[in-house]
């Protein structure tokens, strides 16, 4: 199995800020606008930069969606700022008919998703966003798994003509993508070669796969490991030739496993070659306040659930 280096726990949003400082250097029509958290989004580089394409709208999340669909009408790439629960639920009108409807280059940044918001509980902890935004016509929906990738997928999504939903975190987690590596939107990352079971996870799941495999490896497993970091388009093209050598797959991710990762790789398996599938996801429940990692061992997000769901998967080929 090939191993992967942890090159220092990161942030993901800090990516996000990241990419974003890159963009307003290199791309003057890229403009940010942020629902009163700067600095939980990492957007403050980006303000203090360019401050004539930056845009305090205050919390009024649903005002911000349709002042960003207005200003692509005039050649601007708006990238707005909150968190996913504020950036989906609460304004999912506003998404529906402003942004995907009409077609506008809107590029939706959501933080803080998921269960490893972590303390602020389950009001602010959405579970339901990839669902939400991957139902829309037309809107793209990216998970990304570490800092690295986060950064990449920002500057890459500015290239990308039409709706998008970025999707990132909280919490610092493993940074192990390389530096600056190429990110193609619907293309899924092979990270690990395998025979017995397929793994294709997503967003903080893809380095609990990873852990996994190893865990599968010592038992005499081989598991093929798949990051997918877009949800829509979904990659079937790697997801079925990866169960064509496998015969079963596990997916994992940090979301309700209804209109999730897995339901899409459901849906694909199914009007092509069914094969056994486990989901390793939150099962139709909200999350509750506790730190990041005692939620994702309560609700078994974590490697050891993959490792349970895999050997499971074998067993019902």
């Amino acid at each position: 199995m090939k191993k992967y280096t942890n090159t220092g726990n990161k942030d993901t949003r800090s990516g996000f800020g990241a990419g974003l400082t890159e963009l307003g250097q290199k791309n003057e029509n890229v403009v940010a606008l942020c629902a009163d958290l700067i600095g939980s989004l990492k957007m403050d580089d980006f303000k203090a930069n360019h401050p004539e394409r930056f845009f305090q709208i205050g919390i009024a999340e649903a005002n911000m969606i349709g002042i960003a669909a207005g200003l692509t009408i005039g050649g601007k790439i708006p990238f707005t700022g909150t968190f996913a629960n504020f950036s989906t639920g609460r304004v999912y009108d506003q998404i529906r008919q402003s942004v995907a409807y009409s077609d506008k280059n809107v590029k939706i940044c959501a933080s803080h998703a998921g269960l490893t918001l972590g303390e602020d509980g389950a009001t602010h902890q959405i579970l339901e966003d990839i669902g939400l935004m991957k139902m829309l016509p037309g809107m793209t929906v990216i998970n990304t798994c570490d800092y690295n990738q986060t950064k990449a997928a920002t500057i890459a999504i500015a290239d990308h003509h039409g709706p998008v939903y970025l999707r990132f975190g909280r919490p610092s987690v493993a940074n192990f993508t390389p530096e600056n590596g190429e990110f193609i939107i619907g293309k899924a990352v092979m990270l690990n070669e395998g025979t017995d079971v397929t793994i294709v996870a997503t967003g903080h799941l893809v380095w609990e796969a990873l852990i996994a495999a190893e865990k599968l490896e010592e038992r005499g497993i081989s598991a093929e490991v798949i990051n997918i970091h877009t949800i829509k388009p979904l990659d079937e093209e790697a997801i079925m030739n990866s169960v064509a050598k496998t015969g079963c797959i596990v997916t994992a991710e940090e979301h309700n496993f209804l209109g999730g990762l897995g339901e899409s790789v459901a849906r694909t398996l199914v009007t092509n070659n069914p094969v056994p599938q486990e989901f390793v996801a939150v099962h139709d429940s909200f999350g509750e306040s506790g730190t990041p990692a005692q939620l994702m061992e309560k609700y078994k997000l974590n490697n050891e659930a993959i490792v349970h769901a895999a050997i499971k998967a074998i067993s019902r080929k």
